[in-house]
C-alpha cells in the first residue's frame, strides 16, 4: 500500500522531533502576541517564546481546557484576524454555547492533507467513489471527510445524514467503493439493507472509514461482515482541527497521529504529570501550525496510551490505542457531544420542572437513543393529556436545539426520581456496542 507523504510519514524519530521543536518555537511565539489569553498565562508562569526552542520544552507550557474555550467564547482564542479567518466551525459545549474554531486558508490545507493520509492508508485512491455520511455544517465531520477526498484526487458523494434508503440506492447506482459514517451508521446501513432485499454482491463497498464515536473490535467485525467491507478507524475532535488528526493503517496496531502538526502527550488526569509511552492517561494535544486557533496542550479528557515504535508498515508517526473512556463526563450520541450540564441548564430555565433528571442512553436498531426523564412539579403535573403533549414538545424542542439531537422525553411524577443522598448519578448508558 502506498504512503501519501513518504517524507514526513516516514521521518527519522530524530527528524521529527527537531521538526516539531521548530515549530512549537513559531506557534508560541505567535499565540504569546496574538491571543491574549495566552500571554496572560505565559508571563503569570514567567516565560517567554525565547524559553521554548525544543519539543521537550512544551512541559514548560499552560494547559488549554475545555473551560478555557467557554470562557473566551466567542473568538477570544483566535491567533488571527477575521480578515484571515475563511471558516468558522463549532461543537458543543456544556452550556448552550458552543465552542467556536476559526480556519485560515493554510489550516484548511493542513487538514485536507490530514484526512487524505487517512484515506491513503484505508486504501482509497483517486479511483475511488467515496460517500461521505457524515454531518454537514457546523459538525467538522462531513467537511472535514470532504476536502479530504477530494485533494486525494477520488470522487466525494456528500450524501450527509438522513434518507437512508436513497442513500442506500445510490450507493449502488453510483457504484461507491468507500463510505465515510459513525459505526453505528453503518450497522444501521447494513441492516436496512438487509430490509430492502439487497446483496451486497449488488455493491462495489472495499473500505469503511468510521469515527464520531467509541466502537469495538467487536462492532468493527460485525460491520465487515455484513458490509462485506474493511472497516477503519479515524479520529479527530473539532477543537485540534476536526477528523484526521490520526488514523489506522493495513496493520490496524493503533492510530497513526499526524504528529507534524499535532503534538500528543499523556498526562495523569488527577495530577497533569506527564506519563511515558505505554502509559494509558489523558491524551493531550497541541496544534503545531495551526494559525486560525492553535492550542497548546489541549486536555482532550480522552483515555489512551501512546506507541513510540515503527510500524510494520513503515509509517515512523507515534500512535495512539484506541480510546477506553473519558475523563469527564461527556457522552458521544450518533457523532455529537452531549453534557449532562446541558440537559440540566434547560431544566433549569423552564418552571415546571424540578431540577432532577436522568439521561438514558440506548442502542436501538443500531443508533443511539436518548430518553430524558424529568420531574414535573407539583401543580403542573396533570390529567390533562393535551397539556401534558404541549409540556413535552416544548421541552423536547428546546432540547433539540441545545443538544443538537432528537431526544425521547419522559415525564416523571413528583418524587419518583430517586434523591441521591451523595454524588448524584445522572446517566445510565445501556449500550452494549457489538
Amino acid at each position: 500500500m502506498m504512503i501519501w507523504n513518504q517524507n514526513k510519514e516516514c521521518m527519522s524519530r530524530e527528524e521529527m522531533r527537531e521538526l516539531q521543536g521548530k515549530r512549537l518555537h513559531k506557534l508560541v511565539s505567535l499565540v504569546y502576541h496574538n491571543t491574549p489569553f495566552y500571554r496572560n498565562k505565559m508571563q503569570e508562569m514567567n516565560i517567554t517564546p525565547d524559553d521554548i526552542r525544543t519539543i521537550d520544552d512544551i512541559v514548560k507550557l499552560p494547559f488549554t481546557t475545555k473551560q478555557d474555550l467557554r470562557d473566551n467564547y466567542p473568538t477570544g482564542m483566535f491567533a488571527s484576524n477575521m480578515s484571515e479567518i475563511v471558516r468558522l466551525h463549532a461543537s458543543s459545549g456544556t452550556t448552550g454555547s458552543p465552542t467556536v474554531v476559526g480556519y485560515t486558508r493554510k489550516d484548511l490545507a493542513i487538514w485536507s492533507e490530514s484526512v487524505t493520509r487517512c484515506l491513503n492508508a484505508f486504501g482509497i485512491g483517486r479511483n475511488d467513489i467515496v460517500s461521505v455520511a457524515y454531518g454537514y455544517g457546523l459538525f467538522t465531520g462531513g467537511l472535514g471527510l470532504h476536502y479530504g477526498v477530494e485533494n486525494l484526487g477520488a470522487t466525494v458523494i456528500p450524501t450527509s445524514t438522513g434518507s437512508t434508503e436513497k442513500h442506500i440506492k445510490l450507493l449502488r447506482d453510483l457504484g461507491a467503493t468507500a463510505i465515510a459514517c459513525t459505526p453505528s451508521y453503518a450497522l444501521y446501513l447494513a441492516e436496512t439493507i438487509e430490509k430492502m432485499g439487497l446483496s451486497m454482491d449488488d455493491f462495489k463497498l472495499k473500505a469503511g472509514v468510521f469515527g464520531g464515536e467509541p466502537w469495538t473490535e467487536e462492532m468493527r467485525v460485525e460491520i465487515e461482515r455484513r458490509l462485506g467491507i474493511k472497516g477503519y478507524n479515524i479520529y479527530g475532535l473539532s477543537e485540534i482541527m476536526g477528523p484526521g488528526v490520526s488514523y489506522e493503517c493495513e496493520c490496524q496496531c493503533g492510530s497513526h497521529i499526524v504528529d507534524d502538526h499535532f503534538y500528543p502527550e499523556i498526562i495523569d488526569p488527577q495530577t497533569c504529570e506527564p506519563l511515558g509511552y505505554g502509559k494509558q492517561g489523558e491524551l493531550v494535544f497541541t496544534t503545531l501550525t495551526k494559525e486560525g486557533m492553535p492550542l497548546l496542550r489541549y486536555r482532550t479528557r480522552d483515555l489512551t496510551s501512546l506507541i513510540d515504535e515503527k510500524c510494520a508498515c513503515g509509517r515512523t508517526a507515534v500512535r495512539m490505542t484506541p480510546v477506553v473512556g473519558r475523563s469527564d463526563d461527556m457522552l458521544i450520541i450518533r457523532g455529537i457531544n452531549v453534557f449532562p450540564s446541558q440537559v440540566e441548564s434547560v431544566i433549569l430555565e423552564m418552571k415546571e420542572f424540578e431540577p432532577l433528571y436522568m439521561l438514558v442512553v440506548d442502542r436501538v436498531n443500531n443508533l443511539d437513543t436518548l430518553e430524558v426523564q424529568v420531574e414535573v412539579r407539583e401543580g403542573y403535573y396533570s390529567d390533562d393529556i393535551n397539556a401534558m403533549l404541549a409540556l413535552k414538545k416544548r421541552l423536547a424542542n428546546r432540547m433539540k436545539s441545545v443538544l443538537s439531537i432528537n431526544a425521547e422525553i419522559r415525564f416523571m411524577e413528583p418524587g419518583q426520581l430517586v434523591r441521591a443522598q451523595g454524588k448524584s448519578q445522572h446517566v445510565i448508558d445501556k449500550r452494549i456496542i457489538k
